[in-house]
């Protein structure tokens, strides 16, 4: 199969580019696109007697065009920038520009078979297909990191195989690098953004995403946890079959959660007390944490009503002075007692004793604004709120403040973006949830 063509199913795939220099060569031409895009649209604003500014030219859906189908041919950490930037950043972009990045947000391109193969016969050896009675080359997922196969094992489980792209591991870093000057040479993202916590953040987590014995490693541990659950079910992982960079696994089958917008009011709301409960005892009782506030790592079993888990490369441990120290602000917040966060968010890096009054002020508001829903006695009516948003408005905000820029630890920006998938979720659903009780294990 050719670098561009088509499965047998007509979806469209692509090699992954894995050499470093054929990454940067990629993000090269790129930026040499983005260029030639920008001296047209100019000649052509000129020649209608108008004078356009440098940014409008940059920030254009042509760019923005090319710039999704790159990195979606690159996958790895390429596009895992670009999916974060269109998520943390996309509201200050150009509205078509930003629905253009969401793309990023969907399934990347697949590999094609011949690669596939390859990798597999890197990992299991060249006889790998009699360990199968059945295995399908067509992915039924492909994202930044891999894409995940379907088949049937010679002694008849059904597995799912989580298949790494190449070369993902070796050019995180430099990719990352690499999308980051790309971005700020090019503007397509605004200069007065401060995204270098979240590009430091990418590194860190796509280490342990790429590590597939480590993914395997969380998904046992936290199978235990949650073994007197009957509520969850999670794979178990077929070791036999799973090396770093290919990681097999039980078959889940179910719905994606985000499709469950008009399921019956009652299942909703189910689901969401299962996710925010679930939560609280990563948090307070596990301290173990599923970072990931990706939509997809949820599936629901209509048939059992059991809530899937899935995906738990960036499931990481929290300490317990910094447990206690969140603990301490949840109880703040509750009370809408600023002077009662404020010590513990000094701890944690949120800010220091020379931050302005004003700007402590917002930071402590939006702790207060988060607990909203458990100070409610009763459902909270995520359909119907504007909470997210304002929590989202508030730190795009105070992240546009030159004086305030701040890179809080890793684990800290991690553990907000799992609290703000959340919320977006129950959002989606239109789920209501008595938070207080799910905070409480009841």
């Amino acid at each position: 199969m050719p670098d561009d063509a088509q499965d047998n199913d007509g979806r469209r795939s692509r090699a992954v580019p894995s050499g470093r220099m054929t990454r940067l060569f990629g993000l090269g031409s790129l930026a040499t696109g983005i260029a030639g895009n920008m001296l047209a649209d100019g000649a052509r604003n000129l020649a209608q007697g108008r004078r356009p500014r440098l940014g409008d030219l940059m920030l254009t859906p042509a760019n923005a065009h090319r710039v999704a189908d790159k990195l979606a041919h690159m996958r790895g950490a390429a596009m895992k920038v670009g999916q974060w930037l269109s998520m943390d950043a996309g509201d200050l972009l150009p509205p078509e520009v930003g629905s253009i990045l969401e793309r990023l947000r969907a399934d990347a391109t697949a590999m094609p078979m011949s690669q596939v193969v390859h990798v597999l016969e890197a990992n299991w050896g060249e006889g790998w297909r009699h360990r199968f009675k059945q295995f399908s080359f067509t992915p039924v997922a492909a994202a930044s990191i891999g894409q995940v196969h379907f088949g049937v094992t010679a002694d008849g489980q059904r597995v799912a195989v989580k298949i790494q792209y190449p070369g993902v591991r070796q050019s995180i870093d430099s990719d990352i690098d690499n999308v980051a000057t790309l971005c700020r040479m090019s503007g397509l993202i605004p200069r007065t953004v401060d995204f270098a916590p979240l590009l430091q953040q990418a590194k860190a987590q796509l280490r342990e995403e790429a590590d597939y014995l480590h993914e395997a490693a969380a998904l046992r541990r936290y199978r235990g946890l949650l073994a007197d659950s009957a509520d969850y079910a999670l794979p178990e992982v077929h070791d036999r079959l799973t090396t770093e960079n290919v990681l097999t696994m039980t078959r889940m089958d179910g719905v994606p959660v985000e499709s469950l917008v008009h399921a019956p009011q009652a299942e909703r709301d189910r689901i969401m007390t299962l996710l925010i409960a679930l939560f609280f005892r990563e948090m307070f009782a596990f301290r173990f944490i599923q970072t990931d506030p990706n939509f997809a790592n949820y599936r629901y079993d209509t048939q059992t009503g059991r809530l899937i888990l899935l995906d738990f490369g960036a499931t990481r441990d929290y300490p317990i002075e910094m447990v206690a120290l969140y603990r301490q602000i949840l109880e703040g917040a509750m009370q809408r007692d600023p002077a009662a966060i404020a010590p513990a968010a000094i701890a944690l890096g949120y800010f220091d004793e020379s931050t302005s009054l004003g700007h402590r002020d917002a930071v402590t508001g939006m702790f207060i604004d988060a607990c909203e829903p458990m100070r409610l006695a009763g459902p909270y009516d995520f359909g119907t709120s504007d909470l997210a948003a304002r929590l989202r408005d508030a730190a795009l905000a105070l992240g546009m403040e030159r004086d305030f820029w701040h890179t809080p630890a890793a684990d800290v920006l991690l553990l907000h973006r799992k609290v703000a998938g959340l919320y977006l979720l129950a959002a989606r659903l239109g789920a209501r949830v008595d938070v207080a009780k799910a905070a409480a294990g009841r």
